[in-house]
């Protein structure tokens, strides 16, 4: 078996660049305290969620889903949504509902992925199948066809938030055997490949483009989709990738360039499945998710650096802190946090300063009129 595209010398040349950084990283995370790499894990969890999820139009913010995750693991599981709903939805909007469903099925997906990355391997259908599933749970209205192939046609569109545009980027496989046989022929591909090439990324590439291009399933390709890339990361003979892709979120660096990577998936293809995988442009999309990967690096000294100011947080900033973490989506004055916590305002202002200092806090407005809001 081999890759459907040949890497230019540029591209190669581009990994073993990477490959060194990636290399140095993880040697790096390794070697840390296990509280501040389970730090750097979570961290990256939370923001795979909210990028992911956000992609495709929901709107938590990555303080909020922190929160939600929180609530979710209070009791030590690491699903228990239908018990703590009520509890979840009273706090955030109710016209936020179908947003928390995606988030609490892309966490349960996603936790899957990272606590099973060797039992899932190699990947069958029903593997991915039950990832589906798990990404659909809370969602009533995909009851019928979670975990199932799609019957009815669909495409992959984007959606253009400030114009209210939607765009058609892609017109997958159509339902039925074309569909089931293409699903079959790239689980056998990708398995025959994933730990014997070189260059995992690469195919992590080509697998997840071949799995937009077929979007078996009626919805949540996308979100899937970027899961089983995560997957494939892992699922190489590379563990300082494996490593890297636990501690830094690749999808953040995605959605920071949706319209890019819209872009390319469109351009792959120009816009069409083919039986034919040869024809697909498949090296700017492997350049692309390669700079997610040099760009999510970039983000672990910032996060370490943050760790280290949560750790030098006086008690009054704590109890600031877990103010604004029991309402994550509000916006709250010195006042209020004063009134919340029992502090005086010059103790409340004064670790108010700290905490935006360490970039827990975001501030809205200037003078008395000033409101704060919770950063993750």
């Amino acid at each position: 078996m081999m890759l459907s595209f040949t890497p230019s010398d540029g591209l190669i040349n581009h990994l073993k660049k990477a490959q060194s950084q990636i290399e140095a990283a993880a040697t790096l995370i390794v070697a840390l305290p296990v509280e501040e790499r389970a730090y750097l894990e979570r961290s990256a969890l939370v923001s795979t969620i909210g990028a992911s999820t956000r992609i495709e139009n929901a709107v938590l913010t990555d303080a909020e889903i922190e929160w939600v995750d929180t609530t979710l693991t209070a009791d030590g599981k690491t699903t228990a949504y239908e018990s703590k709903r009520s509890l979840i939805l009273d706090k955030l909007s109710k016209d936020r509902e179908r947003s928390v469903e995606e988030v609490v099925g892309c966490r349960e997906a996603l936790t899957l992925i990272f606590q099973q990355t060797d039992d899932l391997f190699p990947l069958t259908e029903t593997t991915i199948r039950a990832l589906h599933q798990a990404l659909l749970a809370y969602y009533p209205a995909a009851s019928a066809y979670a975990g199932g192939y799609k019957t009815a046609s669909n495409q992959v569109v984007s959606f253009n938030h400030d114009t209210g545009e939607r765009r058609v980027v892609l017109e997958p496989a159509p339902p039925g055997p074309l569909t089931e046989t293409a699903m079959s022929d790239l689980v056998t591909w990708y398995n025959g490949m994933i730990r014997s090439h070189p260059w995992p990324l690469l195919v992590a590439t080509e697998f997840v483009f071949r799995f937009l291009a077929i979007h078996p399933f009626q919805d949540g390709n996308g979100r899937l989709g970027r899961a089983l890339f995560l997957l494939a990361l892992m699922h190489g003979a590379d563990p300082a990738l494996r490593t890297v892709v636990r501690s830094a979120s690749v999808d953040r660096q995605i959605e920071r360039n949706r319209s890019l990577y819209y872009l390319l998936l469109h351009k792959t293809s120009a816009g069409a499945y083919h039986a034919d995988p040869t024809t697909y442009r498949l090296e700017p999309l492997a350049r692309f998710f390669l700079r997610t990967i040099e760009d999510a690096l970039a983000d672990v000294p910032i996060l370490r650096a943050r760790y280290a100011a949560l750790n030098r947080l006086s008690e009054s900033a704590i109890r600031v802190l877990a103010c604004f973490k029991s309402a994550p989506e509000k916006q709250l004055r010195v006042a209020d946090i004063s009134a919340e916590t029992g502090l005086v305002r010059r103790t409340t202002q004064n670790a108010i300063t700290a905490l935006l200092a360490a970039g827990c806090l975001q501030r809205l407005g200037a003078g008395p009129s000033s409101r704060y809001r919770l950063l993750f």
